[in-house]
């Protein structure tokens, strides 16, 4: 009997949106609009392929050709892994689209490699996270877990995309003992984050691996790019009058600063608050 519940899969059609300059008919933009599907197709195919450890991946399966055709209309691919082993088993196609890499070469390291300069510190961040977590999961032997962020990753050609990754964490004695991930990538370059400018989630609400919508890519951390980088020089000891030296604003600025951070967090002291961030891999 299954221990992932079966539903049915709502299909995704494809819609493209265009805006083009009026006087010379140029196209300005040219984008697929994403219908959301129901992620119970990930919860079948780890049905079908768990017992042989994601090894034996038949690309003419059905599961495998629809899960093609929505990472192709949604701009997403997938990996699985196994976190215990540090292993990469397998990679959908489009992992070439997205990020430059074919299926068969994805591994630990490329995908560092990938990472725009300035979110490397997250991602890295986010890779202790998820080596903890699989510590949890091995040690309890039950349950699951979920972490979600927005990296921005190389493309292809020029530039970097910002991906939203979510990774869905399990245990199974099939077939060996070990820690599971189902890797999702997707596109979110259209959307508009806040202040934090990242998505950021961690935890067992698995209601939240999901079609990426705007709920879901508004949660994460309330602070300013700003206010972060003063938690980090906090965390790192430095005083006020130290913080307003090293980025060249007042002592008054940086107080005022640290108050709202307080005031955001809802917590006694900024230590308190630095013991959370540490916990989530966000320090």
């Amino acid at each position: 009997m299954s221990i992932f519940p079966k539903c049915q899969t709502i299909h995704n059609y494809k819609y493209l949106f265009i805006t083009f300059d009026r006087r010379t008919t140029k196209i300005l933009t040219l984008f697929m609009l994403k219908i959301p599907y129901n992620y119970s197709i990930f919860f079948n195919f780890i049905d079908s392929y768990l017992s042989s450890g994601f090894l034996k991946i038949n690309p003419n399966d059905p599961i495998i050709l629809q899960l093609d055709e929505l990472m192709e209309e949604n701009d997403q691919f997938i990996l699985v892994m196994n976190l215990t082993e540090v292993k990469i088993i397998y990679s959908s196609k489009r992992s070439m689209d997205m990020i430059g890499v074919e299926p068969s070469k994805v591994n630990p390291y490329e995908m560092m490699e990938a990472v725009h300069p300035d979110d490397i510190y997250r991602f890295g961040m986010a890779r202790t996270k998820l080596i903890s977590l699989d510590k949890d999961i091995y040690i309890s032997k039950n349950g699951g877990a979920l972490l979600s962020s927005t990296i921005k990753m190389r493309k292809p050609d020029l530039g970097f995309s910002n991906l939203l990754f979510q990774c869905y964490l399990f245990y199974s004695p099939i077939p060996k003992k070990s820690v599971y991930e189902i890797q999702i990538h997707t596109n979110v370059d259209n959307h508009k984050f806040g202040k934090s400018g990242f998505h950021y989630y961690t935890g067992n609400d698995l209601s939240l691996f999901r079609f990426p919508d705007e709920e879901l890519l508004n949660i994460g951390p309330v602070f300013s790019d700003r206010e972060f980088e003063i938690i980090k020089l906090i965390e790192e000891g430095l005083s006020s009058k130290q913080i307003a030296d090293k980025l060249f604003l007042s002592v008054l600025t940086v107080n005022t600063h640290r108050s709202n951070i307080i005031k955001k967090s809802g917590k006694p002291q900024i230590s308190d608050l630095i013991y959370d961030l540490k916990k989530q891999a966000l320090l």
